[in-house]
């Protein structure tokens, strides 16, 4: 797997056309990035409404975590899920269904929402809106405002496409030392109720957060001159900013008890694909069937690593002066390549993200060897040779799990260089609630539903392939799965294996002249094919050509962080 690190500049760009409203105008407009990570299969119209598979299960007990109510100290939060459509387009957008705009129904008593709700009509209504309520019992400094006024952000006026009546999306400006962390959405131009939402004293906020959540294409909704994208508990419009909720970790962060409950209930089934050769398998697997440490400068004296990775350089920064490699032996280089899909773990990151209000599970597999590429041109399949091999491949998926009940929110499927968040609404589901994951083809890419996905931007049917399917080969992640961070708890609780903190390679770089390469494969197409495999080529970063090992996960940027696209 590649680093993710200098890859946020896709954040916000996944920009797509608007299929033609009318046979005589085509309208251009900006992108709407939605809540909740929305991608995957088309569903249902938005008036279906999205439950997990299975029932909640009955949580550990413990501080705060899926009580319903998150404490901040002076000001309570909670969610509501259940919602009144305030206006809709009836085109437009994903499978040309249109949008729609929500406010808030069934509010708790002595809560106040802190904004509205949207989401694209091709897919069943899943998401929620954050309410709070001060019990600071300070009238002097309350947690909770409302705004003095509102200012008009977009309207659907200018639209020339079918919709029910006009709506329209409003700022809420916030009293001095208070923040907006919402907008109000209306049918009406004239403006809202100044009580119709609460604004949070801006000690409860951040201005510095953005959720990195980007969704695919196909679920993006055009509306002139709105461009939103995923926001906590809302969503946020480009050119009017709003502020997020600070959570409270004592509060709301589940314990070990309950993270093994989320575990069991959550953990995904990997799919592995029928001719898969390189399976995943546990690292001490890896270790004691004779992974070597090299040192640079001391090549030729390798060492055994040991188990657990007790010998292997602890901390540090990757400065290429040591790398893991496979034996020596030429049949044991051969059956750890394989690995042992018997033996597999799950090796699982618990962490808060948004200030506490969810918990991110990453749950990383490491598969000892990342097989070669294979190019799609045409009609043609081809082998790629040596291209994309590696030897110690890093893959993962990260669970978003809510804090006020506990329930899944959204995953996040790493895909070599980049990825991709999906919401919950839009998975496949094995048993229960544990969400499906298809592991491509020798790159170990994760993908929510099976098929082929082309990667560069060769053309039309040409591309570096990533296949996906069902087969027997399958690695439920839950069976053996093993904590091995979880930061917010005392160091005592969860104890960080040895080869965690190796921070160096799991792989060699090797050069080889990837240009011969390339040719190895030209030399057998037809002058036209020929062209096409070198527009692919140049349009594929060369790290997916060449022979790196990876970094092991707390190398990687999303580990302390959000997970970067």
């Amino acid at each position: 797997m590649i680093d993710k690190s200098q890859k946020h500049h896709l954040l916000f760009t996944n920009i797509v056309s608007l299929q033609k409203m009318h046979s005589s105008v085509t309208t251009t407009l900006l992108s709407l990035f939605f809540i909740l990570g929305f991608n995957g299969p088309t569903m249902v119209h938005s008036q279906d409404t999205f439950n997990l598979p299975s029932p909640l299960p009955k949580w550990p007990p413990g501080e705060g975590f899926a009580s319903g109510i998150i404490d901040l100290g002076g000001l309570q939060v909670s969610h509501v899920t259940t919602f009144n459509k305030i206006w809709a387009t009836n085109e437009g957008g994903p499978d040309n269904l249109g949008a729609a705009l929500y406010d808030p129904i069934a509010i708790p008593q002595g809560f106040s929402s802190l904004g509205s709700y949207v989401q694209p009509n091709n897919i069943p209504l899943f998401g929620h809106i954050l309410v709070g309520k001060d019990v600071s019992n300070d009238p002097s400094k309350p947690t909770l405002k409302s705004p003095i006024d509102y200012t008009l952000l977009w309207s659907s006026e200018s639209l020339d496409i079918k919709k029910d009546g006009e709506g329209y999306v409003w700022l809420p400006i916030a009293p001095e030392g208070y923040k907006a962390v919402g907008y109000v959405v209306s049918d009406s131009s004239t403006r809202p109720p100044l009580d119709k939402v609460s604004c949070v004293r801006a000690d409860f906020t951040d201005t510095t957060y953005r959720t990195s959540v980007v969704l695919e294409n196909e679920n993006d909704v055009y509306l002139n001159g709105l461009n939103s994208y995923h926001s906590v508990g809302g969503f946020v419009v480009g050119n009017g900013s709003v502020a997020t909720l600070k959570g409270s970790l004592a509060n709301s962060m589940p314990n070990l008890d309950q993270i093994k409950a989320l575990i069991q209930t959550y953990s995904p089934v990997i799919y592995f694909h029928p001719d898969e050769q390189y399976l995943p398998s546990s690292v001490d697997w890896f270790f004691q069937n004779g992974a070597l440490l090299y040192h640079k400068g001391d090549e030729s004296k390798p060492n055994r690593v040991d188990t657990n990775g007790l010998n292997l350089p602890q901390g540090g920064s990757n400065d290429d002066t040591y790398w893991l490699d496979l034996p020596l032996d030429g049949s044991s280089k051969d059956r750890v390549k394989k690995g042992d899909l018997q033996d597999a773990c799950a090796y699982f990151h618990v962490k808060p993200v948004t200030g506490g209000l969810f918990t991110d599970i990453a749950i990383w597999v490491f598969y000892p060897f990342n097989g070669g590429s294979r190019a799609k041109v045409k009609f043609l399949t081809l082998s790629l040779g040596k291209l994309g091999e590696h030897v110690g491949d890093w893959e993962h998926v990260t669970l978003r799990i809510s804090n006020i009940n506990g329930e899944l929110n959204s995953v996040f499927f790493s895909q070599h260089s980049w990825g991709k968040w999906v919401s919950a609404s839009a998975l496949e589901y094995h048993t229960g609630n544990k969400p499906v994951v298809y592991a491509s083809l020798h790159g170990h890419a994760s993908y929510p539903k099976p098929g082929c996905v082309l990667l560069g931007s060769g053309g039309p049917d040409i591309g570096i392939r990533d296949d996906t399917a069902k087969s027997d080969k399958v690695m439920d992640t839950g069976v053996r799965a093993v904590v091995i961070a979880a930061e917010y708890l005392a160091a005592a609780m969860v104890v960080e294996p040895p080869w965690l903190n190796y921070e160096r390679k799991w792989g060699p770089k090797i050069d080889y002249d990837v240009d011969k390469e390339v040719k190895k494969v030209r030399s057998v197409l037809m002058w036209r094919l020929k062209k096409a495999f070198e527009r692919l080529v140049e349009s594929v970063p060369r790290e997916l050509l060449g022979e790196d090992g990876p970094t092991g996960p707390k190398a990687k940027t999303s580990w302390s962080g959000d997970e970067g696209v």
